[in-house]
This record gives structure tokens, C-alpha cells and sequence, in this order.
């Protein structure tokens, strides 16, 4: 079956930085667009950045345009999450998605059909 595992959680200093990555194991498996979201205990899961297939393209979110950065590595299937000026806010559960269906990026997550487990992040102030 198709995972996406994530790697890099754990806990970061405000004003600091932290990496995110996400890698995608299946046989003959090709994501197109894939994307991060988060979730934080008593919200509902927002959108946080996108890339496009090849990554031509990107998306990111009000809340964290100009302190985090997306990128990609369609060769190793994996997708990196730059998170940069840490903010306590930025504290949640993160999730990678992907789908094989469209190569556009796109924060909204019923454009995705693949999932990983998530992964905590904390920021400490």
C-alpha cells in the first residue's frame, strides 16, 4: 500500500527554524501535487503550502507567506518543508498529502486522496 512518511518533528524555539520532510513509498508510485497541512488540538485542519508536480508551481498560506518555503525532489519522491521564524502559533500536527489525479498546487485538501500518520511540531516561546 502507498505511504507517506514524514520525518523531521519535534520541538523548535520561536525565531528558530525546522525542517519538515515527507517521502512517498509504493511501487511504480508517482505523486503529482502534494501539500502540508496542520492541525492544531481544538481547530480545524488548515492548509499551510503546496508544490505542483516538478515544481513549477507553489501555494502557501497568509499565516506562514514569508517564513516558510516549500520544495521537492521528484527523483527521491520526497517533499521538504522549510519552516523558518517559528511562531507559537505554528504549533500542530502535521500532515503530507498527495494525489496522482492533478499536478496543480492547491490548498484546499479534498484534492488530495493520500495521507500520512502526521507529525507534532512544537514551538517553544
Amino acid at each position: 500500500q502507498v505511504r507517506l512518511v514524514e520525518s523531521g518533528g519535534g520541538v523548535v524555539q520561536a525565531g528558530d527554524s525546522l525542517r519538515l520532510s515527507c517521502a512517498a513509498s509504493g511501487r511504480s508510485f508517482t505523486p503529482l501535487a502534494m501539500a502540508w497541512f496542520r492541525q492544531a488540538p481544538g481547530n480545524q485542519r488548515e492548509s499551510v503550502a503546496a508544490i505542483s508536480f516538478m515544481g513549477a508551481n507553489t501555494y502557501l498560506a497568509d499565516s506562514v507567506k514569508g517564513r516558510f518555503t516549500i520544495s521537492r525532489d521528484d527523483d527521491k519522491k520526497t517533499m521538504v518543508l522549510h519552516m523558518n521564524s517559528a511562531k507559537p502559533e505554528d504549533k500542530a500536527i502535521y500532515y503530507c498529502a498527495a494525489t496522482q489525479t492533478t499536478i496543480n498546487a492547491s490548498g484546499s485538501s479534498r484534492n488530495y486522496d493520500m495521507w500520512s500518520q502526521g507529525i507534532q511540531v512544537t514551538v517553544s516561546s
